[in-house]
């Protein structure tokens, strides 16, 4: 489980989340990765409802935030991972590392249009950044 909060106030945003992280602000939106769940989420500060916009195919971790676009960074789950209780850990076997591109666009949110896959050698990431002046 966990939550999301506003570190000045110390109030709860949301909560319930399944291992949440890279929260960020992009284009006067709350985004939010949902690892154990493997979702993209948009995240209303002032209700804390959630919306679910994307799944990606692994564990996301990073997120960066272009234009209409999002990067998401995707591991696998180790197997000596304890996450039995996790519901991305139904999916083990499907689970992919890389950076999945998810278009954010009207009409077209929510839909994984790249993916950028290792296939050996890396199984997580742990982040992901855009470099601004490229």
């Amino acid at each position: 489980g966990g939550c999301l909060m506003e570190v000045r106030s110390g109030e709860v945003v949301s909560r319930g989340l399944s291992m949440p992280h890279s929260p960020r602000w992009h284009d006067g939106r709350l985004w939010l990765l949902e690892s154990g769940t493997g979702q993209l989420l948009m995240i209303d500060p002032v209700t804390g409802q959630r919306e679910p916009l994307a799944q990606v195919p692994g564990f996301a971790r990073g997120l960066a935030l272009c234009g209409g676009y999002a990067f998401v960074g995707l591991s696998k789950i180790r197997a000596t991972s304890a996450m039995d209780g996790v519901p991305l850990a139904a999916r083990r076997e499907e689970l992919k590392c890389g950076v999945a591109v998810v278009d954010l666009a009207a009409g077209r949110g929510g839909r994984v249009c790249g993916m950028l896959e290792f296939q050996s050698a890396v199984e997580e990431i742990f982040d992901v950044q855009r470099l601004s002046g490229f």
